[in-house]
């Protein structure tokens, strides 16, 4: 394969990961990013919301070999705990006793990768260094230096863009003809808090879980960090009269607000009155485009070409395993780039659009369904079906998490399964024992029709 000189704007989990794969293939490549170093500067107070971390990123850093970097700085999630409104808790397991998602800070994460990366001779990374100009012909990018102001122009066999969800490499593509494009909002933003540690660095709450908050149209998570505080963030509608964030416009009023809805939350955050008042209140994107590829030039990647939001853990999971799927393409296309480009948008747009949707379906279980009793049975009757049929029933959230079927592939059989668990739920007497033989034969007789009609 013939060396080229790669340009990839943008120096996050994605960008970064992709500079590790281009270098081992033996690519030249210079990395640039907007942002500074966060291996020297910290992220700015409200900015840290924590990422989880499944089998997909996983996979897609062994590969890369940076996986188990990685892992050191990850604590593990067997599942979900519910907060009710009473402090009442439930535990959901997230799939078998040993499967878990990994929590970790996205400056954790990033750190690692931008290591990973700059430890290649022909990788060069450059911070503080914001895009201002695409050329997608050339292909080239001017990117002007933030502190001297001073542009530089960087010309090369292929730009990549992975510059996020506001990529000025894809603003430029989307001048071309037959560029087709969506961003779509949700009426609901996001607030970051914070639950510190004891005094001894141990964790007030359960470390090993994700902790949940439903409330309806809103909701509080938490995430752990190592030092034995979490992450939280709190889910909420920009405008309404009573529970928005146009709402809680004081202290009083937010503090208010927090002791009726998330009374045990609010008794673990000292700083509450500071973090709600200070950090910033994001929104939540998704965006679709195609083509994610011009020529045998240019490419988009990770949330630059699928921003979604965050409600299945999969954003960055989804934007490694781009890395991954490029890094096939590599080695199937050989020498011809317009082949490579083509194979990796093939393979990659649908799963992404399959994922965003799965995205937006999974907010309205988080914060309505999971304390939900039929919610609840439908999660032990997948647990039951799961343990009868081990190799030929899996559930969606298994698929999406827990292995490495497509997207679109585990929304298809995902919806199928629906309407299958919602036929077995409607028989009388049904959860009175899922263990009995005539339930176990109604529950094999169900399937088998089932899989006899899908398969």
């Amino acid at each position: 394969m013939s060396k080229k000189n790669i340009l990839i704007a943008g120096a996050g989990p994605v960008g970064s990961l992709l500079g590790i794969y281009l270098a081992r293939a033996g690519h030249q490549v210079k990395i640039f990013e907007r942002r500074p170093d966060m291996r020297r500067h910290e992220i700015p107070a409200g900015r840290s919301i924590n990422l989880a971390c499944s089998d997909r990123g996983f996979r897609a850093m062994a590969d890369a070999g940076i996986a188990d970097q990685v892992r050191e700085v990850a604590i593990p999630m067997y599942g979900r705990v519910m907060h009710s409104v009473a402090g009442e808790l439930t535990m959901q397991p997230y799939g078998k006793s040993d499967q878990a998602i990994y929590a970790i800070s996205r400056s954790g994460i990033n750190e690692e990768l931008i290591n990973g990366a700059d430890a290649f001779d022909n990788v060069s990374l450059s911070f503080d260094e914001r895009c201002v100009h695409v050329d997608l012909d050339k292909p080239s990018a001017t990117f002007k230096n933030l502190h001297t102001g001073a542009e530089t122009t960087i010309e090369a066999d292929v730009l990549i863009g992975a510059d996020g969800a506001f990529s000025a490499v894809r603003s430029k593509m989307m001048l071309r003809d037959r560029f087709n494009y969506s961003q779509h909002y949700l009426p609901h933003g996001y607030k970051e808090l914070f639950i510190p540690g004891n005094p001894d660095g141990s964790y007030k709450i359960e470390k090993e879980a994700l902790h949940i908050w439903p409330r309806g149209d809103q909701m509080l998570i938490a995430l752990p960090n190592l030092d034995g505080s979490f992450t939280c963030t709190l889910f909420m509608p920009f405008k309404g009269k009573e529970a928005s964030f146009e709402a809680l416009d004081s202290q009083e009023a937010a503090r208010a607000f927090f002791q009726e809805v998330y009374p045990d939350a609010l008794d673990l955050m000292p700083t509450f009155d500071d973090d709600f008042a200070n950090n910033p209140t994001s929104s939540l994107v998704t965006i679709r485009c195609s083509p994610w590829v011009h020529e045998d030039k240019v490419a988009l990647i990770g949330d630059a070409s699928h921003a979604i939001v965050p409600f299945y853990g999969q954003g960055m999971n989804s934007g490694l395993e781009d890395c991954r799927i490029f890094a096939e393409s590599l080695a199937e296309g050989g020498d011809d780039w317009h082949q490579i480009l083509q194979i990796y948008q093939i393979n990659r747009i649908e799963n992404a659009n399959a994922i965003a949707e799965l995205a937006l379906r999974n907010f309205i279980e988080m914060r309505d369904s999971v304390g939900n009793p039929a919610f609840l049975q439908k999660k032990q009757l997948e647990k039951k079906l799961a343990s009868m049929f081990p190799e030929r029933f899996v559930p969606t959230y298994s698929m999406v998490t827990f292995s490495h079927t497509p997207y679109a592939e585990a929304l298809r059989l995902g919806d199928e399964q629906e309407v299958m668990l919602k036929q077995m739920m409607e028989k009388p007497g049904l959860f009175d024992d899922l263990d009995t033989p005539q339930t176990e034969a109604y529950l094999s007789e169900t399937f088998a029709t089932w899989e006899q009609r899908n398969r």
